[in-house]
């Protein structure tokens, strides 16, 4: 049986996270409750209430506190799987198992959240809304969330990582060619890689991996808070 890379770097992410979350914790619980946070301890603190805010303004203070862990969770993951390749690693949000799976959690939240507030009978008639002919399409909608989702995370980092292949290549190619103007021949060390690919590391890496965390994180929250009657938000 062959082992996907993937699998090690799942691996590997969630040993670093898990010793890097544990490690804050530590720092947050050493903290003077009279003094302001600083340092890394007090930029996780102003993550932590940026994230709550946000699932406050969209699904309430009571749905806030039991999903902000999950969504934290999210924009973690996520963002340290888009960002992988900045270390040489393959970003586990390439694969589509890895980028589907999380979407699944939050169609799963979706659902419930939908059954809790909207009842089973109401859940169930919705399929033929508004009329019973429209049973497929309703069927197709209900999971298209979950794999419109689940596409535009992995084809967004795919592609960025696709496009960062083709420019080594070409780098090493304008190396080569470089090189033999001083009679080298074959392939030689890619010396034009570090000029050329560092602003582009940037951009298919952090600014495009922290889009793509951004949107996937965003659709969760509001997907869910869609279907939290105002009430409930109000409460």
């Amino acid at each position: 049986m062959v082992v996907q890379d993937d699998v090690y770097t799942i691996i590997l992410l969630t040993i670093i996270l898990g010793i890097g979350i544990v490690w804050v914790s530590k720092k947050i619980d050493k903290l003077d409750p009279m003094k302001r946070p600083t340092g890394i301890a007090g930029a996780v603190i102003l993550g932590v209430q940026a994230v709550a805010n946000t699932c406050i303004t969209n699904v309430g203070k009571n749905i806030a506190y039991k999903l902000a862990p999950y969504i934290l969770t999210l924009w973690i993951y996520i963002f340290c799987s888009n960002t992988c390749s900045l270390f040489g690693l393959t970003s586990p949000t390439a694969n589509l198992s890895v980028t589907l799976l999380l979407a699944f959690i939050t169609w799963v939240l979706i659902q419930i959240v939908e059954f809790k507030f909207g009842g089973v009978k109401a859940y169930f008639h919705s399929f033929i809304e508004p009329i019973a002919p429209m049973l497929p399409m309703n069927i197709i909608g209900k999971f298209s969330t979950m794999v419109s989702m689940s596409l535009r995370l992995f084809g967004n980092i795919t592609c960025g990582g696709i496009m960062m292949e083709l420019i080594y290549t070409g780098a090493q190619i304008l190396s080569n060619t470089i090189a033999g103007w001083f009679g080298a021949t074959g392939n030689v060390f890619n010396f034009m890689a570090p000029i050329l690919t560092p602003l582009l590391h940037a951009y298919f890496d952090l600014f495009a991996g922290f889009i793509q965390t951004l949107v996937f994180v965003t659709l969760t929250v509001v997907l869910m808070g869609n279907d939290v009657p105002d009430e409930v938000k109000n409460s």
